[in-house]
């Protein structure tokens, strides 16, 4: 086999390590941008570094004990609201991952738990392709910087429009 075929087998196996991983809609664009155009490189290197992370994580519990030093692996995010993965179904399925979530940018009641992937990506919420692993500490550290910065979307939302400050 040539390396030409190789990487279209790695691309195909990525793709179906990752498809319950990845909206319906965001991983047909990928697909569609990995066969041909000026960013087929860029998008076939994703879905093959992304199907490797998915089956490469962690299952559920493997984790656990670590508190802010487990490993997130995965980032989701729609909106101001963000799901941050540390681990997936024990069966590596999506219907009982664990992390953290944020929703509408409330850090204050911000909170670890269970998170259903599949009603994730049913809801069209997008995978974060330029999201690298890092401790749960780091990814909380990134969330305090941003929300003193004012660049939340929560935070944006409180300030007047302009032309209607008073």
């Amino acid at each position: 086999m040539n390396t030409k075929d190789e990487r279209i087998k790695a691309v195909r196996d990525a793709e179906a390590a990752l498809r319950p991983f990845v909206s319906r809609q965001q991983r047909e664009v990928m697909v569609d941008l990995s066969r041909s155009g000026e960013e087929q490189g860029f998008f076939q290197e994703k879905l093959i570094e992304f199907g490797n992370r998915v089956a490469s994580m962690p299952k559920t519990y493997e984790q656990d004990g670590k508190g802010d030093e487990a490993v997130v692996h995965l980032h989701y995010f729609h909106g101001g609201s963000d799901w941050y993965i540390t681990e997936k179904d024990s069966d590596g399925g999506v219907e009982q991952a664990f992390g953290y979530t944020v929703l509408n940018g409330d850090t204050e009641n911000a909170e670890l738990g269970y998170i259903s992937i599949a009603e994730l990506t049913e809801c069209g919420v997008d995978l974060d392709l330029h999201f690298e692993p890092r401790t749960l500490r780091e990814v909380k550290v990134e969330i305090d910087a941003r929300d003193r910065r004012g660049a939340h979307p929560k935070r944006q939302a409180k300030r007047p429009a302009q032309g209607m400050e008073r």
